[in-house]
This record gives structure tokens, C-alpha cells and sequence, in this order.
């Protein structure tokens, strides 16, 4: 029964227009070369500052190069609509944890921003 359930959540996740719109703006963003690669060193980035983060320390470089990083990205059309879908998507995937996670009684306080 809680299978079902989570392979009809799936469904639904996958029909949602958030990752319809997710799919498409990947694709687009991912057909340039340089783009892909600019949106992967992006991605390195964000999980580097987020590791450092969780770790207690805060690196002003990186913080810095994310950044920047991100203001290229924003001033290509196909790369901020991948970052904006990818964006919502990851939001109502985590809506739907914090659901899940409020509904068996998890403590999400340590997942918090400071």
C-alpha cells in the first residue's frame, strides 16, 4: 500500500508541469556545450559552499565564485530557465519531504539555515 502510493507520487511528480518545464529547459541547456558545462561547474559549486556550510565554516572565495558564476549563468536565456525550473522543482520536491517528514514526526530544525 505505501508503495503505491509512492510510485503514484512519483507519477504525479513526473506529469507535474514543474518537471515537464524542468525537462525542457535541461534539454535546451544541455544541447550547448559550454553551457552544460558552466551549469555543471555551478552545481560543484553550490555543493562545495553547502559541505563547507554543514561543516561550520563559510568560504568568502567560493561564496565569491558561486556568485559570479551564477550572474553569467542568469544572463543566458536557456541556462536561467533551466536553473529557474530546476529551482521549483527542487522546492516541491522538498515540500513533499517536509510533508513525509511531518507526518512520521522528523525533526527537520537541523536542515534550517542559521
Amino acid at each position: 500500500m505505501v508503495y503505491d502510493s509512492a510510485r503514484q507520487l512519483a507519477k504525479e511528480i513526473t506529469d507535474s508541469q514543474e518537471y515537464k518545464d524542468y525537462r525542457q529547459h535541461k534539454e535546451k541547456a544541455m544541447a550547448n556545450e559550454t553551457t552544460a558545462g558552466l551549469i555543471k561547474q555551478y552545481h560543484q559549486l553550490q555543493l562545495k559552499a553547502q559541505a563547507a556550510q554543514l561543516g561550520g565554516q563559510k568560504d568568502e572565495t567560493l561564496l565569491q565564485q558561486l556568485q559570479k558564476l551564477g550572474e553569467v549563468l542568469l544572463l543566458n536565456p536557456d541556462a536561467s530557465a533551466f536553473l529557474m525550473s530546476e529551482f521549483r522543482l527542487n522546492q516541491m520536491v522538498g515540500d513533499v519531504y517536509k510533508i513525509l517528514a511531518q507526518a512520521i514526526d522528523v525533526d527537520l530544525d537541523m536542515l534550517e539555515e542559521a
